[in-house]
């Protein structure tokens, strides 16, 4: 009884220093971040030049249409241009299979690594490069077991490379706004200073669609939609014409559940966790995507509640398309 009784002092004592020690970390990361974004002088892109097609199909996302396709809360989409072809992220592989859901479901739709000109990875999360021991070894792989990949260049927002299951790719850490070929933009690195998981830098992927505009391809928009859409227009004169991926929106029910605890929502805020993501920030990205007249929105179900996803479908109404595994997105 003693010792319980001592357990539970040191309990008492410990659970608000946590608190107080993550709530420091968090104001001067979050105070960092802003100052960045502040200082960051973004120069308009002039020499971009456009695609005439294309295409996104989802490789990896929480839904799909196909029962013979596998499915996770992780983000993998195959990008295709006129003549160029893109991987971006390769999903969570939860259970660290192999073959990984990604190589499964890039078979079953008859997607070869070989075909792929890139990589591009959006930022350094498990759901994105392929599990928890790529993130903490800042690495990523394709699957749990050997898979040669093309020697071409994979984009990071922050040094990480290929790990010793899928050799091949050159890693390229990109920070500022970057043309990738023509038509095709990296936004450059937006910070953003989150509750569990740090220091978040993230990019997401601009396409200059020909007599349509910038198509805003994003991974999990930890930088905000908001200033996505605001960096977009710094650098483009051309207006947004869609936006497409994960925005992160676990609002009311989450994919990555602890128990009664909505992990997504708890790691994916600048805010203290009884002030994280709530119905007020869903509203406020659909007014701020609604302000560019974007014709054309996809929400990707990865990191977004069933609630979130609504919301959007209702103000955007044929605007509106499902991100689902295997079905492509043609813009």
């Amino acid at each position: 009884m003693e010792f319980v009784g001592y357990t539970l002092q040191v309990v008492v004592i410990l659970i608000p220093l946590i608190v107080v020690i993550k709530w420091v970390q968090l104001t001067k990361g979050r105070k960092k971040a802003y100052q960045n974004i502040k200082e960051t002088v973004v120069e308009p892109m002039s020499d971009l030049g456009s695609v005439k097609t294309l295409e996104v199909l989802p490789l990896i996302d929480y839904y799909t249409e196909d029962n013979n396709l596998k499915t996770e809360p992780g983000v993998s989409y195959l990008i295709k241009t006129d003549d160029t072809t893109i991987l971006m992220d390769v999903g969570f592989n939860k259970q660290k299979e192999h073959p990984s859901p990604l190589l499964q479901n890039m078979k079953a739709l008859g997607v070869s690594v070989n075909e792929l000109d890139s990589i591009f990875i959006s930022h350094m999360h498990l759901d994105h490069v392929g599990g928890m021991k790529e993130q903490k070894n800042r690495q990523f792989s394709m699957s749990q077991g050997f898979q040669q990949l093309p020697e071409i260049p994979v984009y990071t927002p922050v040094q990480m490379g290929p790990s010793d299951f899928n050799p091949g790719p050159v890693e390229e850490v990109i920070q500022n706004p970057t043309k990738l070929g023509k038509g095709i933009a990296s936004t450059g690195v937006i910070p953003r200073f989150l509750f569990l998981m740090g220091e978040t830098l993230e990019h997401s992927l601009a396409i200059n669609v020909e007599n349509k505009g910038i198509v805003l391809i994003v991974g999990c928009g930890h930088q905000t939609v908001e200033r996505i859409i605001e960096r977009a227009k710094k650098l483009f004169k051309e207006p947004i014409y869609a936006i497409i991926g994960g925005l992160h929106f676990p609002v009311k029910q989450g994919r990555i559940m602890l128990g009664p605890i909505n992990l997504q929502n708890v790691a994916g805020t600048d805010k203290m966790p009884w002030n994280g993501l709530n119905e007020s920030d869903v509203e406020n990205a659909v007014k701020a995507i609604k302000e560019t007249n974007a014709q054309y929105v996809a929400l990707s179900p990865h990191d977004s509640s069933d609630w979130s996803l609504d919301q959007f479908r209702t103000a955007f109404k044929e605007k509106y398309h499902e991100v689902a595994v295997g079905k492509v997105l043609k813009l």
